[in-house]
């Protein structure tokens, strides 16, 4: 898993790459316990970009040309501590005989006594 290292108050950007023609790009958060709760969305085809009803100002999204959507976080702070997940919709896909969910996982946890924050990736396939 590749993982960033940095100081609380700077910026990241998490990326998330994709292969298939997507409606619209997703990201995602998951506390501890908690179900995952909705962050941002962008549009492919317009790039219009829909946020969260309790918005997360210091977040931010963009989408490239080459198939990738990033997830800006300026400020990083310990309450952004959670684990970040990017999804295409349609996220769930049905073959003849499974279904499946293809989701990129972010994990973004801090270092509380060193006052850094590491920064996990990793690609996920589950079957449903």
């Amino acid at each position: 898993q590749p993982s960033v290292v940095l100081t609380e108050g700077s910026s990241t950007t998490l990326s998330c790459t994709y292969d298939e023609s997507a409606y619209s790009l997703h990201w995602y958060l998951q506390k501890p316990g908690s179900k995952p709760d909705f962050l941002l969305l962008i549009v492919e085809s317009s790039k219009y970009v829909t946020r969260a009803d309790q918005p997360h100002p210091h977040m931010s999204i963009r989408l490239h040309d080459n198939k990738s959507v990033d997830l800006e976080i300026s400020s990083a702070a310990v309450s952004d501590s959670a684990v970040y997940y990017c999804a295409l919709q349609p996220t769930v896909t049905e073959k003849p005989t499974t279904l499946y969910k293809n989701l990129l996982k972010v994990e973004l946890t801090f270092t509380l006594f060193q006052n850094r924050v590491q920064i996990q990736t990793e690609s996920v396939q589950r079957k449903l």
